[in-house]
């Protein structure tokens, strides 16, 4: 699943719209659906974004045998 699909399911589980996340990140919401549109998030995007919904982001890879990096 991209990460916009899941910015938008933790959106509509808050029942917010994408404006009330740019409010939130100080940003227009111009700036969001450019990011949306290109699945184009950094790291540090993901983890303001986890900030401002009050979740946590966890980016990391799994290996075979389970290891996390």
């Amino acid at each position: 699943m991209a990460m916009t699909e899941k910015i938008k399911i933790l959106l509509a589980k808050r029942n917010m719209k994408t404006a009330d996340l740019a409010q939130l990140l100080n940003t227009k919401p111009s700036n969001i659906y450019s990011k949306f549109r290109r699945n184009n998030f950094s790291e540090k995007d993901l983890e303001k974004i986890a900030e401002v919904l009050s979740c946590k982001y966890e980016g990391n890879f799994v290996m075979e045998g389970g290891d996390r990096i």
